[in-house]
């Protein structure tokens, strides 16, 4: 997903985004929802929040954070 989307996403949601970046984003999004805010910290390729809307930017975040 796009930061321009999480952003609207955000909005959409009552948030106030500001200029975060996009891990960050969507951090703040998954606290403001209750959940983990664990985007991007599936180092080892391995997450039980099978419906995250996050999950595949997720790994390939986390993936690209420990090459």
């Amino acid at each position: 997903m796009r930061v321009d989307d999480i952003r609207t996403l955000a909005r959409d949601r009552g948030l106030k985004p500001g200029r975060l970046g996009k891990a960050e984003l969507i951090r703040f999004v998954q606290r403001e929802e209750g959940n983990f805010d664990c985007f991007a910290t599936a180092a080892s390729g391995i997450c039980d929040q099978a419906d995250c809307i996050w999950r595949n930017d997720c790994f390939a975040a986390a993936k690209n954070l420990n090459s």
